[in-house]
């Protein structure tokens, strides 16, 4: 009985194992996703709608992506540019924000603005336009800071 005692031991030690890797993948609650937003040095709302260098030279090669016109985004709103996986806001008149649009709580695509804040409709998370912060969960975490160059009428990716 020692030997079955053992196995039986053994084999439940390597189910438990099993289940908590196969659990620990269906979280995304902090993880490689929280490391990733914290390394990445971009606090929300940190310089963004700021003419970048590729913009103020014509933005030749490696240039930014033409976003919008800057008539396109409403104040206190926004919008969101599902191809290129970002949101653009304008807080007040003249500031211009952008986010991924990518939603912190399970990666789900934020698909609005409606009322001051950057909807997800998988579970609700609300984020702030003003600067990407959680206004309502699930999310616990904000929404990543993009970076856009704002020259003349016209906003590019940066």
């Amino acid at each position: 009985m020692g030997d079955t005692t053992r196995r039986r031991t053994v084999l439940a030690a390597g189910a438990a194992t099993l289940a908590g890797t196969v659990l620990s993948g269906c979280g995304s609650d902090g993880g490689t996703e929280a490391a990733a937003d914290g390394a990445s040095g971009n606090a929300p709302g940190s310089a963004q709608g700021e003419p970048s260098a590729g913009a103020a030279a014509g933005g030749g090669a490696g240039g930014g992506q033409a976003l919008a016109q800057t008539a396109d985004i409403p104040v206190g709103g926004g919008k969101v540019f599902k191809d290129q996986k970002v949101v653009v806001t304008q807080p007040m008149a003249g500031q211009f924000k952008a986010f991924s649009a990518t939603c912190t709580h399970q990666g789900c695509s934020v698909a609005t603005v409606k009322d001051g804040n950057i909807v997800c409709p998988c579970h609700q998370s609300l984020f702030k336009i003003s600067d990407g912060t959680v206004a309502g969960g699930p999310a616990t975490r904000p929404l990543a800071a993009a970076k856009i160059a704002v020259e003349g009428d016209k906003i590019t990716l940066a």
